[in-house]
């Protein structure tokens, strides 16, 4: 199959690392971690995968300008102003949030990076932002520009194709290592990542299970999501897939407190695991991730598998302004 066109921007292959003291004390699993974390400083994680195909089709359609939506420490939203900066295009950027929240973080590099953004009321980004980014791209429109709008993660048809690449690599990288991953665990809160992973996996005939947690909303919802954005991937390809939605498994129960809200108890996890392992995860989306994974290990869920593949999707620029919530953490 034939991919669409893409922009290389990423600093790909990244990593596999096998997370040794975290597979010992869980006993028999291996546990590795795909780094993609590590794609690039400013574009670091894993948004920056499904740019390389969603702005390749923005340049293809003469758009000068991306317009994109997420929270006010949205991962995606700063990889998006760090490519449109690299690239010599607009960036603006429609955030749920307000400066009470502080100038920190990724909305801090928004700013350095010379995106324009407009922040909104969490009930206004959930109703309105649609019809916000719709009358932004008008306005610019006006000023002679053309806009093209990413939705929240870059994760629709094409963007999702950033993670069908990503799974040819893990392919490869198992041939390099002699390693063959049963099951492969992403965190979810947009589902691009998954349904590039998963769409990629059926067509290849590879029999790695792809595990979700989801990090917001239920799993129901996002494998409703999934269901629908690998049906957009297929229109670009012309490939028959047939799947239903019980072959999507989403592992429900570690949102926390909410999109962004994390449990005591998944901070310090976060905080153990560095310590154990010498690796930062997010408190947004890893860190939420990884304890499910962790807490369904220790309930039995992945006695089938014998050797488990976490992708690490990024986000350390969102940990900056959560740091008082780990003064707890010893």
């Amino acid at each position: 199959m034939k991919l669409p066109k893409s922009i290389n921007l990423a600093n790909l292959p990244t990593r596999i690392e096998k997370l040794e003291r975290l597979s010992k004390s869980l006993g028999n699993i291996e546990i590795y971690i795909k780094r993609d974390d590590q794609t690039g400083t400013e574009v670091a994680g894993n948004k920056v995968r499904k740019l390389e195909f969603a702005v390749q089709e923005a340049l293809d359609e003469g758009c000068d300008y991306l317009i994109t939506c997420g929270g006010i420490q949205s991962n995606h939203a700063r990889a998006t102003a760090a490519v449109a900066a690299k690239l010599g295009i607009g960036a603006y950027l429609v955030l749920r949030g307000s400066e009470e929240d502080g100038v920190e973080g990724n909305y801090f590099l928004d700013k350095i990076l010379g995106a324009e953004t407009r922040l909104i009321t969490p009930e206004a980004y959930k109703e309105k932002r649609t019809e916000i980014m719709e009358e932004i791209k008008e306005n610019l429109a006006k000023r002679g520009h053309k806009a093209y709008i990413l939705p929240e993660g870059a994760s629709n048809g094409i963007g999702s194709f950033g993670y069908y690449k990503a799974m040819e690599e893990i392919l490869h990288q198992e041939k390099e290592m002699g390693v063959k991953f049963d099951a492969i665990v992403t965190a979810v809160g947009s589902g691009g990542t998954y349904a590039g992973l998963f769409y990629a996996n059926e067509i290849k005939k590879n029999n790695a299970k792809i595990y979700g947690v989801n990090v917001c909303d239920s799993a129901d919802h996002f494998k409703n999501r999934v269901e629908q954005l690998v049906k957009e991937s297929l229109q670009y390809t012309g490939d028959e897939l047939e799947f239903t939605k019980d072959s999507i498994h989403m592992m429900d129960g570690y949102v926390g407190e909410g999109y962004g809200l994390s449990t005591s108890e998944q901070l310090a996890f976060v905080h153990n695991l560095a310590k154990l392992e010498g690796v930062i995860l997010d408190p947004v989306y890893t860190g939420k991730a990884m304890y499910g994974l962790v807490e369904e290990i220790k309930k039995g869920t992945f006695k089938e598998h014998k050797n488990l593949l976490f992708i690490h999707t990024g986000g350390i620029f969102g940990l900056f302004p959560q740091g008082d919530k780990f003064q707890a953490c010893k």
